[in-house]
């Protein structure tokens, strides 16, 4: 049974001459903050790391969930907790094994969370789903905003939530990429509790009105 849904905006995409003030601007209307963290290796755009964080973090006190397009995840785990977030998101195509990638995360008092690209199967993720605090079903490649959704992972979403359901386990279903209210809907009838939009959000005309066309649609 899909839990209460949750909005988060990504700042991939946003004026970050401007990042605070859009933030606090949003502040009041997000269930949390979305962080994208790209390497240049892993995916081909570089982002930003733990010093943008910590800055964001002297001006929001939303949660931070940390997407992590790395090659080396652990390797950021200390100074992303020092930073101030509060759940990092690994890559299962990175570690196909993620036992240690949780352990590490729970050492530093992080949450854990584990991502599926949409080419990969589900069965990369399904053993586990129990290590996980979140899985993120990515509903475009990672790398690049304002891409189109992949409505295919949808299916992804179903299996994740039958899993989930049948052993009773805590992990949250988020879905990122491409979620404007139309295909938020979509993705919540398949399973999802946590939307991550970000273009759809941070570039649209009036970005507070855009979250809550989005938390209307999947009943948030």
């Amino acid at each position: 049974m899909a839990k209460p849904a949750r909005i988060a905006a990504s700042i991939l995409n946003a004026d970050f001459a401007r990042l605070g003030e859009e933030v606090a601007r949003l502040e009041p209307h997000l269930d949390f903050l979305h962080l994208d963290l790209m390497d240049g290796h892993f995916v081909p755009n570089l982002s930003f790391g733990a010093p943008v964080v910590a800055s964001l973090r002297r001006a929001t006190t939303l949660f931070f969930d940390c997407h992590l397009m790395v090659t080396n995840p652990i390797s950021l785990f200390p100074d992303l907790a020092k930073a101030g977030a509060g759940l990092v998101s690994v890559h299962v195509e990175v570690h196909p094994d993620p036992a240690k990638a949780a352990e590490a995360a729970r050492a530093l008092g992080l949450q854990f969370g584990l991502v599926v690209n949409p080419p990969t199967p589900f069965a990369a993720v399904a053993p586990f789903v129990e290590l996980c605090d979140l899985l993120l079903v990515m509903s475009v490649n990672p790398g690049f905003g304002g891409q189109g959704f992949m409505s295919e992972v949808l299916d992804k979403v179903e299996a994740a939530r039958k899993l989930i359901d049948s052993r009773g386990l805590a992990a949250d279903i988020e879905i990122d990429g491409g979620i404007t209210p139309e295909t938020a809907r979509l993705a919540r009838l398949a399973g999802a509790d946590l939307f991550v939009a970000g273009t759809a959000v941070v570039r649209a005309a009036d970005p507070v009105a855009a979250v809550e066309a989005l938390r209307a649609a999947v009943g948030g």
